[in-house]
């Protein structure tokens, strides 16, 4: 994931803090139940680097989902925003993933980046008519409008959202700067919208953005995607500022938790998910089961 990158020296002048929770956030979650379900993952399977590493060595790609899905509940699924899937693929994934598992799509560019949200019902229907096929392992779908899709562009991205199907749960990400130049960091008029529509807001922590990390929360569920620098120490800094972030939302009544690890270089996001996990089960007390690293199995066997 290239967005958000910076240099090495760029990278030891940025302060990570997380920004306080605006108003907005904290009435949301006093009306959540609590409670909170945790759905963390990566943003691929489709990793060769992975054999060895997280897969057992010898493993087949055609086997690469089987394997994922027995570690992690979820994906962030990025390979649908490069081309539609059909209900055949879609069939074909869910059956090598257990009942519990759930898929994130995000929407085809052909709708949000090349006719941004505008006359796309043929797409739509396509794209939902696949994808559907998932039945419960559907998760959320997250909705990135082209980056060059500012605030003047409100009625575009308000318009598609409300015609979008009810009964399925849909998360938003902007990456254009002018929507978190309000007072407390997010566009309130598109908030308020989204409050009203229970529709969701993305936090994506990428170094090179700081003002996309903006702590709204518009329904009591959190989707964080979470960018990593190769394993660089402010990679377990960051981390451990976000589990107390996330240990304090379930006090305050969180219900869902998406977290979904990237790194620039995908080959390290097993071990800082992995490390994720453990410090949220230390300190939160969840009961997260933990991804194994293959030499781990193997020291386990031994």
């Amino acid at each position: 994931m290239e967005f958000g990158k910076v240099t090495d020296t760029e990278l030891k002048q940025i302060d990570f803090t997380l920004p306080p929770d605006p108003p907005g956030t904290k009435e949301v979650l006093k009306k959540g139940k609590g409670k909170t379900k945790f759905y963390i993952g990566c943003a691929k399977w489709g990793r060769k680097d992975w054999v060895g590493k997280l897969y057992p060595v010898g493993t087949k790609e055609k086997d690469f989902l089987e394997h994922y899905a027995g570690l992690f509940n979820c994906i962030e699924f990025n390979a649908t925003f490069y081309k539609s899937p059909t209900a055949d693929q879609v069939l074909k994934w869910k059956e090598k993933v257990p009942k519990n598992f759930v898929f994130c799509p995000k929407f085809p560019q052909t709708i949000t980046h090349l006719k941004r949200l505008k006359n796309v019902s043929k797409e739509l229907d396509d794209y939902l008519a696949a994808i559907t096929e998932f039945g419960k392992n559907l998760g959320p779908i997250f909705l990135l409008p082209n980056p060059q899709m500012a605030p003047k562009s409100m009625e575009n991205i308000t318009e598609f959202m409300e015609d979008f199907p009810k009964d399925i749960d849909l998360f938003l990400e902007l990456r254009h700067a002018d929507w978190y130049k309000d007072e407390h960091g997010f566009n309130q008029e598109l908030f308020d919208f989204l409050r009203k529509k229970k529709r969701g807001t993305i936090i994506t922590d990428a170094a090179g953005r700081r003002d996309c990390v903006h702590m709204h929360l518009s329904t009591p569920e959190c989707f964080i995607r979470f960018v990593g620098n190769s394993l660089h120490e402010t990679d377990y800094e960051r981390i451990d500022d976000w589990v107390k972030r996330i240990k304090k939302w379930m006090k305050e009544g969180l219900e869902t938790c998406y977290f979904f690890m990237h790194q620039h270089e995908e080959l390290h996001s097993p071990e800082l998910i992995k490390y994720f996990i453990e410090q949220l089960n230390m300190s939160a007390g969840t009961e997260i089961p933990v991804p194994k690293m293959q030499y781990e199995r193997e020291l386990f066997k031994q």
